[in-house]
Order: structure tokens, then C-alpha cells, then sequence
């Protein structure tokens, strides 16, 4: 699978590492453009290259989307419209600015995310600190596996980037729709910012 990934900080560069390493083609991209991620990619090795946002939007199969919440109205639209994307990004609002209707929990970042590119929008990756999805990743079945929720409101989507989850060492957790789904595992939740397994995160996400 080819991943875009828009964003090169802490959870983009990570997750870049991640699926690198296991063979996926990976394009990345950042706001200053590729030039300045020359040394990301030697670093990384492997399948990754840097490329515009436009083509990380373009090339992806799935694009992983990892901007601060207050920029998303820059991401390119029109090759985002139907793919799937993964979001991994959090409103706050002393860096974004406040959202009137975010603050009233009218809605969510994400679904203002997906209205906005048209895609197949997952939220993941969102509720884990970056350092722990850097080393934190075990083999599939070890008791320690770190869980990590999602919600989204197109199933094949979903499955997609559970298999991505998967492959890269954690275990995935369907929180539901993205909506309803996505409030379970946004900052403030339970399990936002925690280690937890599938089997304790499925628990809390099931009474939130």
C-alpha cells in the first residue's frame, strides 16, 4: 500500500517510520516543503520519500493527515474527496483558536475535517502520545499491546486502517461512528493520552 501522510511532526514522522519499515511506500510532506525533510527521510531509510501536500494527497492509497486542527482548511481537497484518510489531529483551542460550535460540542474536529475534504475520514492515532507510538508497538498477541481506538463512520475505511494499526504493533478499538465514536477518544476522554490494552480500552469506551 502507498501512504501520504501530510504533516512530518511528531505523530507523522513516527507513524512514517512505522510503515517504512514494514515495506509500505511512503510519500510525506510538510507545510515549508520537501527540501526541508531531506534529512526525516535519510534518517528513516527505506521506502519514503518527501513530496508536496498535493502529491502525498495524490499518491496515498490512504492518507494519513497529521496537521494542527486550526490548518486543516489548507489540506487539498479534491484528491482527498472519497479516499481514505486518517486523522490524527486534536482541537486546542489556546493553539487553534476557539471554535464556537467545537466549545458547545455541536460537533467535532473530525467531522469538520471530513466535510471539508469529502474523504472516508478515520480518526486514530489522535489519543496516543507520540512517544509511546514510537516504541511502544509489540508483536500481535503479546499481553502488553497497546490499544488504539477509532471511530469512523465508513466501515471498509475503518477495516483499512485497523489492518494499518495491526500491522505496525498495536492493537485497534472500534469507538464507532466518528461523531459519537470520536468524543470517546478526543482530548478530555478517558482514554485519551493512556496505555491501555484492547480488552481495558473496549471497557471504558463501552460506559463513555
Amino acid at each position: 500500500m502507498r501512504i501520504g501522510i501530510i504533516g512530518a511532526g511528531h505523530i507523522g514522522s513516527t507513524l512514517a517510520r512505522h510503515f517504512a519499515s514494514i515495506g509500505y511506500e511512503v510519500a510525506i510532506a510538510n507545510s515549508r516543503g520537501p527540501d526541508t525533510l531531506a534529512g526525516l527521510v535519510t534518517d528513516i531509510g527505506g521506502p519514503i520519500r518527501a513530496v508536496t501536500a498535493e502529491e502525498a494527497a495524490r499518491v496515498g492509497e490512504a492518507v494519513v493527515v497529521s496537521i494542527p486542527y486550526g490548518r486543516y482548511r489548507e489540506l487539498p481537497t479534491e484528491p482527498l474527496r472519497g479516499k481514505v484518510v486518517i486523522d490524527t489531529c486534536n482541537y486546542y483551542p489556546e493553539r487553534d483558536g476557539n471554535d464556537p460550535e467545537l466549545d458547545a460540542d455541536a460537533t467535532t474536529s473530525s467531522e469538520r475535517i471530513q466535510a471539508h475534504t469529502g474523504a472516508n475520514l478515520v480518526k486514530a492515532f489522535n489519543a496516543i502520545y507520540w512517544e509511546n507510538l514510537r516504541d511502544h508497538a509489540r508483536p500481535q498477541g503479546a499481553a502488553d499491546r497497546v490499544a488504539i481506538p477509532l471511530s469512523g463512520n465508513d466501515e471498509e475505511a475503518k477495516a483499512a486502517v485497523a489492518g494499518l494499526i495491526r500491522d505496525i504493533g498495536f492493537d485497534p478499538v472500534d469507538a464507532g461512528h466518528l461523531g459519537e465514536g470520536g468524543r470517546k477518544h478526543q482530548p478530555g476522554s478517558r482514554v485519551y493520552a493512556t496505555e491501555m490494552t484492547s480488552a481495558e480500552t473496549s471497557a471504558l469506551l463501552s460506559v463513555a
